[in-house]
């Protein structure tokens, strides 16, 4: 099991799931997942391509080397033209786990742990979108200390807005 220091939550307690970093053999498994669990769906290309920009916060749940669930985060740096200011922002791209695994605290050690390697890599904040609907994805993301920061009307294909919630680092 991976143990995180999260100082804003309660401990994380003994679980016979791991999580650890993505890596590429992963990826068929991920996708899968991400087509079971979720309508918006990304080609494999995408996946590799924000693996390459942080692959330490794109992170998978592991039951018995059966991967089960992941979160795959991106860091961004914005350009700024005239500033010298930089400040990197990371992005939640995407949360999903096994249907049949939810509700174990495995989503959520994920983040934690996608957090870390942000702060590592010296992001100033992370944001996510999630469907106004989803609201035990939200109640885990304000768990999180994330909070809405605006919405995006018509964000989804189905025509439901997402929120945008937002955490400093």
């Amino acid at each position: 099991m991976t143990k995180v220091n999260d100082s804003m939550s309660s401990p994380i307690f003994p679980s016979p799931y791991i999580t650890r970093q993505f890596n590429l053999a992963d990826l068929d498994e991920v996708v899968r997942i991400n087509q079971l669990c979720l309508p918006e769906n990304y080609p494999k290309s995408f996946f590799t391509q924000v693996y390459s920009t942080i692959p330490e916060a794109f992170r998978v749940a592991v039951d018995n080397d059966k991967i089960i669930g992941y979160v795959m985060t991106r860091l961004e740096e914005p350009f700024h033209f005239f500033k010298r200011d930089r400040k990197k922002r990371g992005h939640i791209i995407s949360v999903a786990v096994l249907p049949s695994y939810r509700r174990l605290g495995l989503a959520r050690r994920m983040i934690i742990e996608s957090l870390e390697m942000l702060r590592k890599y010296k992001a100033h904040e992370c944001y996510l979108e999630v469907r106004r609907s989803n609201l035990p994805a939200i109640s885990l993301y304000e768990g999180l200390g994330f909070h809405q920061t605006r919405v995006i009307p018509r964000y989804y294909k189905d025509g439901e807005a997402a929120l945008v919630m937002t955490k400093h680092l």
